[in-house]
């Protein structure tokens, strides 16, 4: 069975309840509905963008363009994961964090998954190369941004307590290891609770796309099994990585604590 093709009328009808949802959250005051409406444009814009990339990406199979997309989703992903923390780090630190982390566990996690379990030929094949990066680094990236955010804001309030604990003769890791403990809880928890409930409270996006498209439940099955192992894994080496990173640069070279890297957060 093909896919059932959708005319611009059915996303107009999609998108009309996104905008009730908007007029409803702005006649109750919760400063969102603006932001809603921006995001939803920005996001028709960017798939209508990204399916013309796609296209010619698929009809033009050269690594040098497939590593060339993968460059841009990185540095979006990694502006993204500045701009949802309450405290970030001053300077080139802020980007850098998240976008290191990111890169050294999503494009090792993509890259083994497409040269050793998948193995299309070529392994850089965009089909299976760029869905499997943009899945890996969209929770990869929501992961990282709510490790550093808790670990920030949590060394902020906490900022007291480290410090004794430095009085009294502790390391940098033993004074911050109960908020490193509690960071890469924060991340894992929403992959944790997917991977929970999946099959048998939801199904899952890229398995849902495969069985609307007409592949066989089977063959989806196995497929998001695979995509759920994967973004596991990177969603725990990412954070783990940016946690490691975010409480260095906290602490100079004499273990002292060095909030002043933080800004202010904004209002």
């Amino acid at each position: 069975m093909s896919a059932i093709s959708l005319s611009p009328l059915d996303l107009c009808a999609a998108a009309l309840l996104v905008l009730i949802l908007a007029v409803l959250t702005a006649r109750a005051r919760l400063g969102v509905g603006r932001q809603l409406i921006i995001s939803s444009m920005r996001m028709t814009i960017q798939l209508l963008l990204i399916g013309l990339v796609l296209r010619a990406l698929f009809a033009h199979v050269q690594i040098s363009w497939v590593a060339l997309m993968a460059t841009v989703m990185l540095l979006v992903a990694g502006r993204e994961v500045v701009a949802r923390q309450h405290r970030r780090f001053r300077g080139l630190w802020a980007f850098g964090v998240g976008t290191t982390s990111m890169f050294i566990s999503s494009f090792t996690v993509t890259i083994l998954t497409l040269a050793v379990i998948v193995r299309p030929d070529p392994w850089f094949t965009p089909q299976y190369a760029i869905p499997l990066l943009g899945m890996l680094l969209g929770n990869t990236m929501n992961g990282i941004s709510l490790s550093v955010d808790r670990l920030t804001q949590s060394a902020w309030q906490q900022r007291s307590v480290i410090e004794q604990r430095l009085i009294l003769g502790q390391s940098r890791q033993e004074a911050m290891a109960d908020i490193c403990r509690d960071s890469m809880r924060t991340a894992l928890t929403p992959i944790i609770n997917a991977m929970a409930a999946s099959g048998i409270v939801t199904l899952p996006g890229m398995m849902t796309g495969q069985i609307l498209a007409g592949s066989p439940p089977a063959e989806a099955v196995k497929y998001q099994i695979l995509i759920m192992f994967m973004i596991s894994s990177g969603v725990g080496f990412g954070s783990m990585g940016a946690i490691w990173l975010a409480s260095r640069r906290l602490f100079d070279q004499r273990d002292r604590l060095r909030l002043e890297r933080l800004q202010a957060p904004k209002r």
